[in-house]
C-alpha cells in the first residue's frame, strides 16, 4: 500500500497516536480531530492587463480554547484546503506546547505570486482581508507571513483591516514592518528559536557544535538565517539547497557568500567551489545536523533509510511523514519535531502582539533572551515526555501539547470530561 502523504491526514494520525497514550475522552478526541471553524471564499482580482481573474482562498481556524487561532498565510500555487486545515492543526499543538496562550489558524489562496506585480498582490491581500475580515482580529484570529508573503503584504492586510473596522488595530496581525508596529527579532526569530532547540539537543546528544556539519534544504529566510547563526557558532555548513537544486562542500560553505550568488543568480545552484547536488542527494548525506526547511513530506518512507544524520531539527512544517518517523526511529536518529523546533517565528509573533497592546516595545537582546527561555523550556519538557513516556520526540511533543488543549477544551465544557 502506498504511503499516505495528504498533510491533513498525517496530522490526524500524528494526533490518533498522541491521544491513545493520553486516553483520551472520545469527545475531546473527535472534537480536536477537525477543525472548529473552515472559511472559503473566491477572490476576484483585476490584473494589471485589465482582465479579471477568481483565485480560493482559505481560513481555517482549528482550535482557539487556549486563546485566539494564529497562523500565517500562505500564497501559493500548490495550496490546497487540506494542507491548510493541517498547519492550522500544527499551529494548534505548536502555540500549545510553548505554552504561549493563543490557538491555531493557517490561511492560503492558491495563486503564483511570483507571477503577480505588486500592484496584483496589493489588490490580493486587500480582498483576502475583505473576505474575512469579520473573522479576524486581536481578540479572534490573528494572521502573520507564511510561505510567499511578506511584512509588506501584511501591512497591506492591516491598512484594509482598519479601513473596514473603522480603528487602529496593530495587534490584529504579525509579521509587520517595525515602522508599523513589528518586533525586534522578528525576521530571523523561527531559525533564532531552531537554533535554541538545536543547542538543547546537541548537548542531550553530546554533539559539539564547533564541530558539527550541517547540511540545510530550504534557502528562504528560515534555512538562510539557520546557516547563518549555526556557522556563526562555529559548525560547518556543508550543503545547503532551494527549490531548484543544491550544492555541497565538504571543508564548509560560507553562508553569507551563498545568499549574495542566490541573490544574484535567483538559486543556490553553481556556487563557486561547490558541486551541485540534488535535494534528494542533500537529505542523505552524512551530516551530523540535517535541517529540513523546505516544504512538506521530504523524509519518507522510501528514503528514511538511508538518512545518516545524527540530529534532524524540523525547521520545515510536516518534513518527516509518519512511515519515516517509524523508520528513523529504529536507526536512533534524534528528531526535533517541526511545531517545537520552528515555534520561534509563532512566539516573537505572540511578542509583538503584547508590545502592540502594551503600546510599547522590547529590544532585539530582549526579544533573544525572552524566546531562549521559552524554547528551552519547551524543549525541555518535551524531552521529559520522551524519556518518560518511552516515545519518540515527536509523540512526545504532541503529549504535552494535546493534553494542555484538550484541558482547555473539558474546562470550557466543550466536550465531555
Amino acid at each position: 500500500m502506498s504511503e499516505e502523504l495528504n498533510p491533513f491526514k498525517i496530522a490526524q494520525m500524528q494526533l490518533d497516536e498522541a491521544a491513545k497514550i493520553l486516553k483520551l475522552e472520545p469527545s475531546v478526541h473527535k472534537l480536536l480531530r477537525e477543525p472548529l471553524r473552515m472559511h472559503e471564499a473566491t477572490l476576484k482580482i483585476k490584473l494589471d492587463n485589465g482582465s479579471v481573474k477568481e483565485f480560493k482562498a482559505f481560513r481555517s481556524q482549528y482550535n482557539d480554547a487556549r486563546g485566539p487561532c494564529k497562523g500565517g498565510i500562505r500564497y501559493h500555487p500548490a495550496e490546497t484546503i487540506d494542507t491548510v486545515k493541517a498547519l492550522s492543526a500544527w499551529m494548534t499543538w505548536k502555540t500549545a506546547v510553548v505554552g504561549i496562550p493563543l490557538g491555531g489558524g493557517k490561511g492560503g489562496v492558491i495563486c503564483n505570486p511570483k507571477e503577480m506585480s505588486p500592484a496584483e498582490l496589493e489588490r490580493l491581500s486587500r480582498a483576502y482581508v475583505q473576505a474575512f475580515y469579520k473573522f479576524l482580529g486581536p481578540d479572534k484570529d490573528i494572521p502573520a507571513p507564511d510561505v510567499y508573503t511578506t511584512p509588506q503584504i501584511m501591512a497591506w492586510m492591516l491598512d484594509e483591516y482598519e479601513k473596514l473596522v473603522g480603528h487602529k488595530a496593530p495587534a490584529m496581525i504579525t509579521g509587520k514592518p517595525l515602522e508599523l508596529g513589528g518586533s525586534q527579532g522578528r525576521g530571523d526569530a523561527t531559525a533564532m528559536g531552531a537554533v535554541y532547540t538545536i543547542r538543547e539537543a546537541a548537548k542531550h546528544l553530546r554533539i559539539d557544535l564547533k564541530k558539527a556539519t550541517v547540511a540545510i534544504q530550504g534557502y528562504g529566510n528560515a534555512g538562510w538565517f539557520a546557516a547563518k547563526l549555526l556557522h556563526e557558532m562555529g559548525a560547518k555548513i556543508v550543503a545547503v539547497s532551494d527549490s531548484q537544486g543544491g550544492i555541497c562542500n565538504p571543508n564548509g560553505l560560507n553562508p553569507l557568500a551563498v545568499l549574495d550568488h542566490k541573490e544574484k543568480t535567483g538559486s543556490v545552484k553553481n556556487f563557486a567551489g561547490a558541486k551541485n547536488i540534488t535535494n534528494e542527494e542533500l537529505l542523505e548525506l552524512p551530516v551530523d545536523i540535517l535541517c529540513p526547511a523546505a516544504l512538506e513530506n521530504q523524509i519518507t518512507g522510501k528514503n528514511a533509510g538511508r538518512i545518516k544524520a545524527k540530529l534532524i531539527a524540523e525547521i520545515a512544517n510536516g518534513p518527516t511523514t509518519p512511515d519515516a518517523d517509524k523508520i528513523l526511529h529504529k536507526k536512533g536518529v534524534f528528531v526535533i519535531p517541526d511545531f517545537l523546533c520552528n515555534a520561534g517565528g509563532v512566539t516573537v509573533s505572540y511578542f509583538e502582539g503584547v508590545q502592540n497592546t502594551y503600546n510599547y516595545y522590547w529590544t532585539a537582546e530582549e526579544v533573544y533572551q525572552k524566546l531562549d527561555k521559552i524554547m528551552t523550556r519547551a524543549f525541555q519538557e518535551v524531552l521529559d515526555m520522551s524519556l518518560k513516556q518511552n516515545v519518540n520526540m515527536r509523540v512526545a511533543a504532541y503529549l504535552v501539547a494535546v493534553k494542555r488543549v484538550a484541558d482547555a477544551c473539558k474546562l470550557r465544557g466543550w466536550a465531555q470530561a
